[in-house]
């Protein structure tokens, strides 16, 4: 599970752990939030927002960016 942010330590953040940060929207301080990140703006993102947040987690981390083979 997610560490919970407080809102003290959300604040804390760097703009660079936000996949938007202009908005500080969709903090992705380590790859349990970057994933969680991914499911809320899929399911309440634009089409737009949903493209930023995919390609900001895959760039802080790739290996969330790769598909799983199936056997």
């Amino acid at each position: 599970m997610a560490k919970e942010l407080s809102t003290k330590d959300r604040k804390k953040l760097s703009k660079k752990s936000f996949a938007l940060p202009g908005k500080r929207k969709y903090p992705i301080p380590d790859k349990s939030h970057a994933r969680n990140a991914l499911a809320r703006v899929a399911q309440n993102g634009t089409p737009a927002e949903q493209k930023k947040v995919r390609a900001a987690v895959v760039k802080r981390f790739p290996s969330l960016g790769k598909k799983k083979k199936s056997t």
